[in-house]
């Protein structure tokens, strides 16, 4: 599980251009807006669970994820959770919850400063490179419309997903 900021202009990179063709201009968002989202993926099958948060990434957002991610735990298996060590998912707030469900929800943190080692941040790379690269956003709506497809399609069970995160 982790957070992700996608912003409004998207990255650049190098490409290919013939040289009949004039240089392409990069067009740039005047603005540092930005898209939130929590996501997790299931290892097992590739699935990917996301929720948008209403807000900054704090310890009320980050619980309502949890709970949306306990929803998807399959009957009679635990579900264990590889995160990093944000303070929110350390909150007092919803440690209680974290203590009552810890039969099944377990959370596993993983050592500072190691994004390496979290399987979803390869997601998010590929998902910058397949829908935000080298492409302008004049508006946020775009980069929702840019992203949802490819978020639709990974919210089933997929083996692009299960093979990217290294179970295959």
């Amino acid at each position: 599980m982790d957070e992700v900021h996608f912003q409004q202009h998207g990255s650049r990179c190098r490409m290919w251009v013939p040289p009949e063709v004039a240089d392409p201009i990069c067009l740039h968002a005047p603005t540092r807006q930005s898209l939130s989202f929590f996501g997790a993926v299931r290892l097992k099958d590739g699935k990917l669970v996301m929720s948008r948060p209403k807000g900054m990434f704090d310890a009320v957002t980050c619980w309502d994820f949890f709970r949306k991610l306990a929803r998807h735990r399959r009957p009679g298996r635990p579900m264990v959770v590889i995160i990093d060590n944000a303070r929110y998912h350390h909150a007092a707030l919803h440690q209680p919850w974290r203590q009552q469900v810890t039969d099944h929800f377990r959370l596993h943190f993983l050592p500072p400063y190691s994004p390496e080692l979290n399987p979803i941040e390869r997601v998010w790379k590929l998902t910058r490179r397949r829908c935000l690269h080298n492409r302008y956003f004049p508006t946020l709506d775009e980069v929702v419309d840019a992203v949802a497809p490819v978020f639709q399609a990974w919210s089933r069970p997929n083996t692009t997903l299960q093979r990217l995160c290294g179970i295959l």
